[in-house]
């Protein structure tokens, strides 16, 4: 399961997951999502929170979530991992290579750090 909680104010969703990925996390988050970019044309970022990385429940899963990254890696300006799994590490250094936000690996402890890194690009 994976919780999508939107900041409508700050125009950041916090992505929480919660056991192995499926497919229909990725949909309905894009669900939940994409009618804020349609509206206002971006995210200022989405935060992913997660002690360690559940993985996915299946191949369809990992294609979604793939798909997910491809339509919206344009409309996201940062991405914060606050993680305690290596995946977040790995994630900011590739990030940075293939996605056009600013990525940046935060501790699990570090929520309120990442928000405000968000926060302080929000204007640019």
């Amino acid at each position: 399961m994976l919780t999508v909680n939107l900041d409508k104010k700050d125009g950041i969703v916090i992505l929480e997951p919660n056991g192995a990925l499926t497919k229909s996390d990725f949909e309905s988050a894009a669900k939940a999502i994409d009618p804020f970019i349609e509206k206002l044309g971006k995210l200022n970022g989405i935060i992913i929170h997660v002690k360690s990385f559940p993985g996915w429940d299946s191949f369809a899963a990992l294609i979604t979530h793939l798909k997910f990254i491809k339509d919206h890696h344009q409309k996201v300006t940062h991405i914060a991992f606050v993680t305690d799994s290596p995946i977040g590490n790995i994630a900011e250094k590739l990030g940075n290579h293939f996605v056009e936000a600013e990525v940046k690996d935060f501790s699990f402890n570090e929520l309120e750090q990442a928000h405000n890194w968000v926060l302080g690009h929000a204007s640019e």
